[in-house]
Order: C-alpha cells, then structure tokens, then sequence
C-alpha cells in the first residue's frame, strides 16, 4: 500500500468496524463481507469485483499489527488536514521536512521517515525508486478427518486472489506488445507534489504507480496487469493438528509484484470428531465399558488404539467407575517427535437383566458385605 493509500482510505470504514476494533471483531468481519462480495458467488459482477479487492486491500493491513500500526500512525500524524507550520500566524517559514522527519521516531520503532516509506521528498521534490512489494498474506481452511489430523495429510487447496495477469504476464500490455517506461516519473512510480515549503511524495498519476506506461491494454486486465485468478495448490498439514489450529506456509500466499516476494498462506484446519477416540491436547482419550465382576475382581482387558494393534490394560480389583488409566506412548506426536498417551477411562456397566440366579448370587453378595449406610455421613452434612 503507498502512503497515499493510508492517508485517503478507511479501512476500518470499509470492513465496518471502529477504530479499536479486535483482531478477532476485524477478522470476522472480513469473513462475512469476503463470502458476500466473492467473485465466485457474483459471477461477472464488477462492483462486487471492486468490492472485494477493497475489502481484501483493508484486512490485509488490518490484520498486520506493525502495518496497522503504521497505518494509525500515518493517519493520526497527517490525516487531519496535515501538518501545522511552526512560526508566527500569517508568516512563511521555510524548512526541510524531509530534515525533521529524517531523525523523529514513529510509536512503532525506528525513524518516522521510514515509517512513513519516503512520503516526503527532499530539497523541492526528489522522487523515491519504486521498490518490490511483497505479495499479501492470504487465509483458508480446510476439514480433515480425526485420523488424517493425527497423522498427518497432504490436502489439496483451490485459492482465488488477485495476482499477475496470465494473458499478459503481469505486463498489462496486450500480446505482441510491451509496455513502456513512464516519461513523467521515469519509471520510479513515483510523482511529488510542492507545497510551498515542502514537496509531498506520491503515486504517479501517469502510471499510478507503476513505473511504466501501457499503449495498447491487455483485454483481460485493462492495464493493470493484475487479474482475478483461481489456483490449486497442494499443501502439506502437520501431523498432530489440533481442531481450529492454523497453519503458516511460507510464501504460498499471493504474488508480489515488481519482483517482491509471495505472502504467506495461513490455513485453519477444521478436524472431524472420531466414533471411538476424543482427544486432550497430545493425549488421545478412551472410555472402555467392563463389568461389575470385572471391576470388583480385577481383570485384564484389550482397548484399541489408533491405527494400531489392542493393547492389554489390567483392571485392578474394587476398580471405581470413572477411573483412568494411562497407556503410555499411545498418543498424537508432538512437534519435538515424542508421543503423548492413551487415557482409558473406566466406565461400569450395571446389569439390566439378571437371571433368577444371578439375581440370587448378588443378594447373597448383598448379604455378605452388609455395613454401615455409606450415606449416612453425606445426610449429616447435607443437614448442617
């Protein structure tokens, strides 16, 4: 984005959200008006077009906290009607502010002449080369099932953003031609604007921007050299991904432009509840029904894993129900390669049906381990 760009555009008007706005508010906001003004979802509609591409343009330095910051910062220091003159009312007073910017310091750190990417020209109107930008960081998600977010997948992702034009390979000029070197900024993309005792710095109008001037427009992208495309890329998820997790790749977001290095593609991974299995963190977690016999009198049992073979759990006898166990090295893969466990929890089926004889051998067990009323102290408690 050129400085011209921070002091003339609202963002935050054009997601519709105030100034202090949350990340997360900022976020969800460009979501909902992402999947309204989508070219997919308005097929040859240029308004919505045009839409998007402010929408993406604003979340794209709202989402960063050093270029939003930058961005407050610009339009807090020049965005209400400039900057005052030092000096008497009425009186000229001529000075370099190119010189007075050079050693200040922005809120963000490091020389406010930086920060502000050369906004002012020095010595009545030097104009600033125009530099390779870095492409925008573009966001997606994918839905994985519960055993591919464990171990691991490779899924395939369709994005669509604004990237170089392939009918004119981002040259904007129409095939068999070639675009030529602006004569009014000679080709730095840039223009300046004297006012008085300064020169102000800007996109040129000529080429807006661009370095270069097109004689014979591209039918796609009308000069531009940019254009609304699809892509398919192929991406590799981590295993061990947690549900709602996202996911950085590096420089698999849009193209840069004039050379400038690809964004970043951040993916958010939505994975699928398992029949069998939940998950705590690295730990897998398990309930496993044994019988009344089995808890009382201790036993040894076989619980599954995931993606492997049962493994054998001994219940000790007077087992509790809601008991766990821990299977160690059953679990998710962490990052550093080790493995998390299996968390078993126990749960005591009660017998609906019984038998005359079973019926008779639990009354004699009744009989037999007869004791005080183990509610008796919860009762003299409950009532004070």
């Amino acid at each position: 984005m050129s400085t011209k760009d921070f002091l003339e555009k609202d963002y935050y008007k054009t997601l519709g959200v105030a100034k202090g706005a949350t990340p997360d508010e900022i976020k969800k906001s460009y979501r909902k008006l992402a999947r309204k003004y989508h070219p997919d979802a308005n097929k040859g509609d240029a308004k919505a077009e045009e839409r998007f591409k402010e929408i993406s343009e604003a979340y794209t330095v709202l989402s960063d906290e050093k270029r939003r910051k930058e961005y407050d910062d610009a339009r807090s220091l020049f965005g209400s009607g400039g900057v005052r003159m030092p000096g008497s009312s009425g009186g000229s007073y001529n000075f370099d502010l190119g010189d007075l910017l050079g050693n200040a310091t922005g809120s963000a750190g490091g020389r406010l002449g930086d920060l502000l990417g050369g906004v002012f020209g020095r010595g009545g109107g030097t104009t600033t080369q125009a530099r390779p930008r870095r492409g925008a960081d573009v966001e997606t998600e994918t839905s994985l099932s519960f055993s591919d977010a464990i171990d691991g997948a490779t899924v395939s992702l369709r994005l669509t953003g604004e990237g170089p034009c392939k009918t004119c390979m981002g040259t904007g000029a129409k095939a068999g031609t070639v675009p030529r070197v602006c004569p009014t900024c000679e080709g730095t993309g840039q223009g300046s604007r004297n006012l008085g005792s300064f020169a102000f710095s800007e996109p040129c109008k000529t080429c807006r921007g661009r370095g270069l001037v097109v004689d014979d427009p591209c039918e796609v992208c009308n000069g531009s050299g940019r254009a609304m495309s699809t892509r398919t890329i192929q991406a590799r998820i981590p295993a061990g991904v947690a549900d709602g997790q996202r996911i950085k790749l590096k420089g698999k977001g849009a193209p840069g432009e004039r050379g400038g290095p690809a964004g970043d593609l951040y993916v958010r991974v939505h994975v699928a509840p398992h029949q069998v299995f939940g998950r705590n963190a690295h730990n897998l977690t398990f309930t496993v029904p044994v019988t009344f016999a089995e808890a009382a009198l201790g036993s040894e049992i076989k619980v599954p894993t995931h993606r492997g073979m049962p493994v054998s759990l001994k219940i000790p006898a007077g087992t509790p129900n809601g008991r766990t166990f821990r299977v160690r090295g059953k679990g998710v893969r962490r990052p550093d390669g080790t493995y998390g466990d299996l968390l078993v929890t126990v749960n005591v089926q009660v017998p609906q049906d019984l038998s005359g004889k079973a019926k008779e051998a639990l009354e004699a067990f009744r009989d037999a381990t007869a004791g005080p009323d183990p509610r008796t102290e919860v009762l003299r408690k409950a009532n004070g």
